[in-house]
């Protein structure tokens, strides 16, 4: 008689289902393989596929591309033979996936390869796969609008991916040099930046500095056709710093508020996700104030041009010092287009415009409070129209929060008939784009002014808000901070597209900050929630001089502790802007 015993049960020590874990029976000798899924509808092509990209979506997280096909419609192109219900196509969890950073990887060879002659043409539909698409013979006029069409320029804008591997290499350098004595304390990438948030209140007005004239409303009237040449005013307006501002010395001795600063300081802050170049802003903690100050010299001496752009203006590349060849030549000579001569040239039509469309005659000027605190009586040149207005913003959380910022604001003309420009009513801004040469490089395919502003406005301003982003919102802001009611913006350009000593105004555009910011999408709340939070870090630090850098090319702000002495002779050395303007005249 057969006899019949039980298999060994292997209990679970652990009281739950199943087998296990830590007695696992060693028949169970396929326990650390992994398993593929498999379902019957797989299709069993080939036993090992080394040409097989898949999607899989540890692939995606080991950074390997995934390819994409306009046909169908999925990752890999083959339609919805991978999207099966067991995941077909997973045998690529046995694949090895190299991680290593490729970053650094530049091409060294960039010649031209010869042109293969009898390249694969193809009859009917497409192209095979793994050749270039070629137009026939007769299509070469093509459709309107069709890619190779006659005036589409190779779709807007130039071939698309050509020489991209050159532009990605291009590294700009850092607006300060990073000394090996600095030590970061923190570093904030952008899209933490943009998700912070703080409602302000309106704003206290401590006191008001300066004269202002009115503004000129004939060139509200200027169009292409009438156009105006753009002057050389010789004006004086003063562009100074936190710390040596006398009006925030006295506040500061009353302990009016905690930060101190500038509306232009203030608004690179507030639009600091937006921006591309570099900039830093030094920090200094005495006692419980902070002080934002800038470097004489630095970024905010300069307006920025298409900064935002896909592909903006480029300073000559400078020599390597590590090849003896490069240190030989001569220096290649900076074009009129370059972005360090196009800044120069913004700045200087922006200090241009403002003084030639304000009026000295009729209506009289406004004297505001309190003259202007930075002219002195040996001064000889006469003011620009300028008005300086300190105001108290309160950043606190709750009624507790003793955290206000006290904001030296700058309006440059006043509305006549809009109210009392010494009770604040009737203020403008002025400000102004440039317009250099439509086919440089770094145009970022705005229109030609000249036969679209009258006629095709809207398309003017969508380029340049594409193009200047980060400019129009920083312009906006600190219209919103002085409380302004009027942005009068200016579109200028060259007489001649390759002088760029000359310009006409073409037009002037005039709108209110308020409804200008919504239509960048300009959020104050994120800016006001930035600035908290920069303030929040610093007062945790103890009393000394910071650094605020904006990295040259990564959407990143490092906060850096420097010694005392740091910045202190950038005095003597640095030139001021008006001077260099002049010079270039």
């Amino acid at each position: 008689m057969v006899s019949f015993s039980l298999p060994p049960i292997h209990d679970n020590p652990d009281g739950g289902w199943g087998p296990s874990s830590s007695n696992m029976p060693s028949q169970f000798k396929f326990k650390d393989i992994p398993y593929a899924p498999y379902s019957k509808s797989d299709k069993l092509g080939r036993f090992a596929d080394w040409n097989d990209l898949s999607s899989d979506a540890r692939q995606n997280a080991a950074g390997a591309p995934v390819p994409t096909n306009t046909r169908g419609g999925g990752p890999g192109g083959r339609r919805g033979d991978r999207n099966q219900a067991f995941g077909s196509g997973t045998a690529s969890a046995f694949a090895y996936f190299h991680v290593e950073d490729e970053s650094s990887f530049s091409l060294v060879d960039n010649k031209a390869a010869a042109p293969r002659r009898g390249g694969a043409f193809t009859r009917g539909r497409g192209v095979a796969r793994g050749t270039t698409a070629y137009p026939a013979r007769g299509s070469a006029r093509g459709g309107r609008g069709g890619p190779m069409g006659r005036g589409a320029q190779a779709q807007r804008g130039g071939r698309r991916g050509w020489r991209d591997w050159e532009k990605n290499n291009r590294t700009r350098e850092s607006s300060v040099v990073i000394s090996p004595q600095w030590s970061m304390l923190e570093e904030i990438e952008f899209h933490r930046l943009a998700k912070l948030r703080l409602e302000v209140d309106e704003p206290e007005d401590l006191d008001s500095y300066g004269k202002l004239f009115p503004y000129d409303k004939s060139y509200d009237r200027v169009t292409t056709k009438t156009e105006r040449p753009l002057q050389l005013v010789d004006r004086i307006k003063y562009n100074t710093t936190t710390s040596d501002d006398p009006v925030i010395q006295e506040l500061a001795g009353k302990n009016v508020a905690k930060v101190y600063t500038t509306d232009v300081i203030l608004s690179v802050l507030m639009c600091a996700p937006r921006s591309v170049y570099p900039w830093d802003i030094v920090i200094l903690r005495e006692g419980s104030n902070l002080f934002f100050d800038k470097r004489d010299g630095g970024p905010f001496d300069t307006v920025t041009v298409n900064e935002n752009a896909a592909d903006p203006p480029q300073d000559p590349t400078p020599p390597n010092p590590n090849a003896p060849a490069d240190k030989s030549a001569a220096p290649e000579v900076p074009s009129i287009n370059s972005a360090t001569s196009l800044s120069l040239e913004a700045t200087y039509i922006n200090q241009n415009f403002g003084f030639q469309s304000v009026s000295e005659a009729a209506p009289p000027a406004v004297d505001l409070a309190h003259p202007n605190p930075f002219y002195g009586p040996e001064e000889t040149e006469p003011l620009a129209s300028c008005g300086y207005r300190y105001r108290l913003f309160d950043l606190g959380v709750t009624e507790d929060e003793d955290i206000k910022i006290c904001v030296r604001t700058e309006v440059d003309a006043y509305s006549p008939g809009q109210g009392s420009a010494r009770e604040g009513q009737g203020l403008v801004t002025i400000r102004a784009l440039n317009e250099f040469d439509p086919r440089a490089q770094g145009a970022g395919g705005a229109p030609d002014w000249r036969s679209k502003l009258d006629s095709q406005r809207g398309a003017v301003v969508a380029t340049e808000m594409k193009n200047n982003s980060c400019k129009l919102a920083k312009w906006t802001v600190q219209s919103v901070l002085a409380g302004a009611e009027l942005m009068k913006i200016g579109y200028i350009s060259r007489a001649n597209p390759r002088d760029n000593t000359r310009h006409v105004i073409l037009s002037t555009a005039s709108m209110r900050p308020t409804d200008f910011a919504a239509q960048l999408n300009v959020s104050l709340a994120n800016g006001w929630g930035i600035v908290r939070t920069v303030t929040d870090m610093c007062m945790k630090m103890p009393e000394g001089k910071y650094v605020l850098v904006k990295d040259p090319n990564k959407p990143v702000i490092r906060l850096y502790a420097v010694p005392l002495g740091t910045f202190a002779g950038d005095e003597e050395d640095g030139e001021a802007p008006e001077e260099a303007f002049e010079d270039d005249e």
